[in-house]
């Protein structure tokens, strides 16, 4: 294995046959189990739109939290990397996801809404630079193709 190859592992598996399997649209449940070993099942089902379960995870929530932990990762390295300080990090990403009459669909566009605490004073172009950087390395952001948009704030933490 290269240095440069990682491979990951994920177990998807459907729990929601009621009885009769796919026979109608209807008669089956989008419930699942998403399962990684050592952490905790993680419960998915499909947006509600599309008869899932509120209480679950959808794909189109976990790639948004995808996009969002990986920019945030990225970010607070590259803050580490330019001698920045961060206290906290919260972002309140959305996505737009747009569906087509064949029934196919596609996100259009992500935005991440990151609120970066700092220990003290940056000059605002070197956070927007920060977040270009995040932005340019972030694994996930470069494996979609649709555009991840950032509208970052900051604020200093109280001293």
């Amino acid at each position: 294995m290269s240095l440069d190859e990682h491979r990951y592992a994920v177990t998807v598996r459907w729990t929601g046959n009621r009885g009769e399997g796919t026979s109608t649209y209807r008669g089956y449940s989008r419930e699942h189990d998403i399962e990684l070993p050592g952490l905790p099942v993680l419960k998915g089902s499909a947006d509600p739109t599309f008869h899932g379960d509120r209480t679950r995870y959808n794909p189109e929530q976990l790639l948004l939290t995808a996009l969002s932990q990986c920019h945030m990762l990225s970010f607070l390295h590259m803050a580490v990397k330019h001698g920045v300080v961060v206290t906290a990090y919260e972002d309140r990403a959305e996505g737009l996801m747009r569906t087509n009459r064949d029934g196919s669909g596609q996100f259009e566009s992500a935005t991440l809404r990151p609120m970066v605490t700092l220990a003290g004073d940056v000059e605002p172009a070197l956070m927007e630079r920060l977040h270009e950087e995040a932005s340019k390395v972030c694994f996930i952001a470069r494996s979609v193709n649709f555009p991840v948009l950032h509208e970052p704030s900051v604020q200093v933490q109280d001293r």
